[in-house]
């Protein structure tokens, strides 16, 4: 089935973990980002190097990205995440404002 999903172009093409475990970099960045956007509706982290931890793809959903611009928005994460940053070989950051998630 999955298989058949990515061949319709139903789901996007990435790679994709079949199990539901977080890794412990993807806990650690979660933990930092909760601590950092204390009032985040939504804080989703994943793995998309295929778990070596050199690439995550990060979503948030917080009132602190109101009225700022979206590289504002991401240089936030950044200076959250300016150690692990380091470590990575890449970060994908999508970040919105909740009153943005709903429409």
């Amino acid at each position: 089935m999955f298989r058949s999903l990515l061949s319709r172009r139903l789901l996007p093409l990435r790679k994709f973990r079949l199990f539901s475990s977080q890794t412990e970099g993807e806990l650690r960045i979660s933990s930092i980002l909760k601590d950092k956007f204390p009032t985040a509706e939504s804080i989703q982290v994943a793995d998309i190097s295929g778990g070596c931890g050199a690439m995550y793809e990060i979503h948030i959903t917080s009132e602190d990205f109101k009225g700022k611009r979206t590289v504002m928005q991401h240089r936030m994460v950044n200076e959250a995440l300016a150690e692990e940053v380091k470590e990575m070989h890449g970060l994908r950051i999508h970040t919105v404002t909740p009153e943005k998630s709903s429409t």
